[in-house]
């Protein structure tokens, strides 16, 4: 046994030697990986909102305005919207591709598109708004760098979504949660005759909104707000101009474009989990790679379940390539698992430090808003935990403390119970092990969201992990 223990822990550290000499060997660029990348940063864009805020429209016009959907493909989707009735929801076709979306004017699944300017290179991530469909929000939200939190400026509509049981707050909410580290306000439908480009009224739906965004953690730096109209595609490339003299900011192009480059750790121990998964000659993954680099030919391990694999193929959005790196959307394709392994939230990392899979650990969370039903927070408060793309039954074990919201301090004595809108430290339990990081070591790991019943109630971060 003895033996045995010590042929295993040289072939571990012979294994760590090997993945920390290639982690520290830049990977070599090809004609293919040049070709994929052409120099120009890369960033995800998010589309959320309440449900009729014109997400998908301003996706398509997005789309319609950088050629990238031609004339006759546009005359085609207006034929059909004016056949069922929907004439203005032409541009949305182009986001929502299948037939249910299209009869019901609703977005279910996370729709996907790209388009370039001169200096970005963009993906577009469109969510469903419809409560209905949060957790597909979830796994749209968690690749995205930007979130654009699309508002209908629509006398009516803009209060429907921000008032309690509209998604506008759920959905900041779940994108500051979920690593959105830049939130665009497009208050939208500025040209609808309610509102005839009113400052007041842009105004008014601004200032309603920063205080929230404020509570959930946005500082006023990441947060930017532009007037635009998604139907008539007025400042999203080109500046508004007699209609609303008094804006004289940046078009909604213009704004992404002037964004800073995020910073992106390509050295770390490879993270990159799961979203989906599927069949193609072997079992192909998708998911953005959180930090870290991955090659073909690397032998990696996908936790919880400790399979080991090999990488055969890369895909960088539509592009084969040789490697990617943190930031980078992957598509994955594996030797020496059954698709039937993975799960969505399960974690492609590195075999020397693979991601922590637990069942158990503490956390800091603020709780949001209960259940009005359920609106006492407790030991043994059960909710489903969702961390990256992974989602999972869990039970609260026991409050540690609580932090006094006067002093900004902890309190001496540990609470038996809370309220809406206290911020305690905990110790959750889940049914079975999640793939979860310590925050300061993995941010897009380390933080989580609590649901019950279909409704946000709380958000947190992970502090310790109980196999410590």
């Amino acid at each position: 046994a003895a033996a045995a223990a010590a042929a295993a822990a040289a072939e571990a550290a012979a294994a760590a030697a090997e993945e920390a000499e290639i982690a520290s060997t830049p990977p070599v660029t090809t004609e293919k990986d040049q070709h994929a990348r052409d120099g120009r940063e890369h960033l995800n864009l998010v589309f959320i909102g309440h449900v009729d805020a014109g997400k998908s429209t301003f996706c398509g016009q997005i789309l319609y305005q950088t050629d990238q959907v031609d004339a006759r493909t546009i005359e085609k989707y207006e034929k059909e919207a004016k056949e069922k009735n929907r004439d203005s929801w032409f541009l949305a076709y182009i986001m929502d591709t299948n037939e249910e979306e299209r009869a019901k004017g609703k977005t279910v699944e996370v729709g996907r598109a790209h388009f370039d300017s001169e200096t970005k290179r963009y993906t577009i991530l469109d969510a469903p708004g419809h409560k209905n469909y949060v957790p597909n929000m979830i796994a749209g939200a968690c690749q995205a760098d930007v979130g654009v939190l699309v508002i209908s400026a629509r006398r009516g509509e803009f209060e429907t979504g921000f008032d309690r049981g509209g998604q506008t707050r759920e959905h900041a909410l779940l994108a500051k949660t979920l690593g959105v580290r830049i939130l665009v306000l497009a208050i939208n439908k500025m040209d609808d005759s309610t509102v005839e480009w009113s400052q007041a009224r842009f105004d008014e739906c601004v200032s309603k909104l920063m205080p929230t965004l404020k509570s959930y953690g946005y500082k006023k730096e990441e947060v930017v707000a532009i007037p635009v109209s998604a139907y008539t595609a007025q400042n999203i490339i080109k500046p508004v101009g007699d209609v609303a003299p008094w804006y004289t900011g940046p078009t909604f192009l213009s704004c992404l474009n002037a964004l800073p480059a995020m910073e992106r750790d390509k050295t770390a121990p490879l993270r990159l989990p799961i979203l989906s998964k599927y069949k193609d000659l072997g079992t192909v993954v998708e998911g953005k790679v959180e930090q870290g680099t991955i090659r073909v030919g690397d032998k990696l391990v996908v936790m919880p379940n400790k399979q080991a694999v090999e990488v055969m193929n890369l895909w960088l959005d539509q592009d084969e390539v040789t490697y990617l790196v943190g930031g980078e959307n992957a598509r994955v394709r594996l030797k020496g698992i059954d698709d039937e392994d993975i799960q969505p939230g399960y974690c492609l990392s590195a075999r020397s430090k693979p991601c922590p899979a637990v069942r158990k650990f503490e956390a800091q969370l603020m709780i949001v808003e209960l259940l009005e039903h359920k609106s006492i927070f407790s030991a043994g408060y059960t909710a489903v935990l969702h961390v990256h793309a992974g989602a999972e039954e869990c039970c609260i074990l026991k409050l540690t403390s609580q932090t006094d919201p006067k002093t900004n301090q902890k309190m001496k004595r540990a609470p038996m119970f809370v309220k809406s809108g206290a911020r305690i430290t905990c110790t959750i339990e889940v049914e079975q092990a999640v793939c979860i990081e310590k925050f300061e070591t993995c941010a897009p790991l380390g933080r989580f969201t609590l649901r019950d019943e279909g409704k946000t109630i709380g958000i947190g971060k992970c502090l310790k992990l109980a196999e410590e």
